[in-house]
């Protein structure tokens, strides 16, 4: 993890701190990290929709003809 870095809102980050340390968390990065990988197993599990169901999404949204 010591290589990597992102750039995160000052504000977003402030409640990242606070929220870690109600939960009981060691550290921020350790609640990000926890976070966001719950967040991504949760899209991971979410059935990805199909070109022809895209399509037809954007027939009616106005995009395609």
């Amino acid at each position: 993890m010591f290589g990597s870095k992102i750039k995160i809102d000052p504000d977003l980050l402030a409640r990242c701190r606070r929220q870690a340390e109600r939960e009981g968390y060691s550290s921020v990065e350790e609640y990000v990290t926890h976070t966001l990988e719950k967040a991504l197993r949760q899209s991971e599990e979410k059935p990805q929709p199909d070109d022809e169901a895209i399509k037809e999404r954007l027939k009616g949204l106005g995009y395609l003809e």
